[in-house]
């Protein structure tokens, strides 16, 4: 079994390939940015963890933001650094060893990242680190996947708080297992306060005809992502 720095050695290449689905523009600028706004987000530093090659960064940056990226892999971000150059700091680092790179006004960590933390106290540990990055007033956005994700995806029989493999694949690169875990919302409400962070929301997120709809409660089975938003 591969860890996921290096499944994402091998998917860099062609993960923008594999990823062109993904409208960011639609789901972080029209929905998840103007969700933020409803909780007093104010534009200026932004700090991306797990930013992968900067799917996410177009969105800040056409609206004005300031941004820096950082991701587990090496390779992931020099893909990033391919399309951005200088435009965007960008640094690999681990989630769970996040240091103080600035104060700033949002720290996001979308699409998987934290599914990867499968050990007891990965989750703690990164939302401490990204909670030290928030600068006054600043908020924090994730994501995880659902129960009926891991389902669809990987074990019909999934059960809640487990681990699972799932199978990535691009082309040009074998498919090949890795391992996620699934996240009760108890269980990140708990993280949260771990982390001393404040759960301003905990909405479910689905997608229905080619939109994002986002719920004020989360459902496991019927969303495809739990989103959190948080402050110290």
């Amino acid at each position: 079994m591969i860890n996921a720095k290096e499944s994402y050695a091998l998917l860099a290449p062609g993960y923008d390939r594999m990823t062109s689905n993904n409208n960011y523009e639609m789901w972080l600028g029209e929905i998840l940015l103007p969700e933020l706004d409803k909780h007093g987000l104010r534009k200026g530093r932004a700090l991306d963890v797990g930013c992968g090659t900067g799917r996410a960064f177009e969105p800040l940056l056409s609206r004005g933001w300031d941004l820096t990226g950082c991701d587990l892999s090496p390779e992931m971000i020099e893909q990033a650094q391919r399309k951005f150059g200088d435009t965007v700091p960008l640094s690999v680092l681990d989630a769970r060893e996040l240091p103080l790179l600035g104060a700033f006004d949002l720290v996001l960590s979308l699409n998987d990242t934290l599914n990867y933390l499968i050990e007891a106290g990965d989750l703690e540990r990164a939302l401490v680190g990204m909670r030290t990055n928030l600068g006054p007033g600043g908020l924090l956005l994730f994501d995880v996947n659902t129960l009926g994700w891991f389902r669809g995806a990987s074990d019909p029989n999934a059960s809640p708080g487990g681990t699972y493999e799932t199978v990535l694949m691009a082309e040009g690169v074998e498919p090949h297992p890795h391992r996620q875990r699934h996240f009760t919302v108890p269980q990140l409400r708990d993280a949260m306060a771990t982390a001393e962070l404040e759960a301003l929301a905990v909405l479910g997120q689905r997608e229905v005809d080619g939109g994002v709809i986002l719920s004020e409660q989360a459902d496991q089975e019927r969303d495809d992502k739990i989103v959190c938003i948080a402050a110290k």
